[in-house]
């Protein structure tokens, strides 16, 4: 595997955030959700520097920590147009727990179904997944078989949809695009532990409705 992958979980919620290091001295980050100085610590154990930061959704704990992470190693940002629309309002916070995030700059990735990118050398494809926000995307790095799935699919469960912009409908045609993924792909969620797609398929309720 080209990649090594340092999960940091963070903020009330627990999320996952995750540093995706390639055979340079350059990392991805996905979905810096809480505790900046955290993840800052992290990178600079490994002496990194950061060459995108990817954003599977807009919710608070998931971008909750990029405008202090920003700052201290600037970045091009990637997420998905139809979440940027709200995420940086008030309308995504829950106090006490999260205060609306704070935009860093101008997004300047503004992602889609089928996109391509190169980072860190590593190449990975953005899977549009929505359901559980209408901007959600997964990240796929075929290569080494990994899929970082945000809120979309858990390890025996999914995003849940009854939160604004959720679909479950919509839900599950994204699930049905993972579930065609090889069956050895791991899952990476944006909560809790990893899994692969085999044992999802074959034992997490949702993705055996959809068989």
């Amino acid at each position: 595997m080209n990649a090594r992958i340092e999960t940091v979980t963070v903020g009330d919620f627990q999320a996952n955030c995750f540093i995706l290091i390639g055979k340079t001295n350059q990392a991805i980050v996905i979905d810096p959700g809480a505790e900046p100085e955290l993840i800052i610590t992290v990178l600079e154990k490994h002496k990194l520097t950061v060459c995108a930061y990817m954003l599977t959704h807009g919710h608070f704990d998931h971008v909750g920590a990029l405008a202090k992470l920003y700052t201290s190693m600037p970045a091009p940002i990637g997420l998905h147009k139809a979440d940027l629309q709200w995420t940086f309002t008030k309308e995504n916070s829950m106090p006490p727990f999260y205060d609306n995030p704070k935009q860093p700059c101008e997004i300047t990735r503004l992602l889609e179904d089928g996109q391509e990118f190169t980072d860190a050398g590593l190449k990975y494809r953005v899977i549009s997944t929505p359901g559980h926000t209408p901007g959600s995307v997964c990240f796929l790095f075929h290569e080494e078989n990994l899929l970082f799935s945000g809120d979309t699919l858990f390890a025996g469960s999914v995003g849940r949809t009854d939160l604004p912009g959720g679909s479950s409908r919509i839900l599950n045609a994204s699930l049905r695009k993972i579930a065609a993924l090889p069956p050895i792909t791991i899952i990476y969620p944006g909560h809790g532990p990893s899994s692969d797609l085999k044992h999802e398929t074959k034992h997490n309720f949702f993705m055996q409705s959809l068989m």
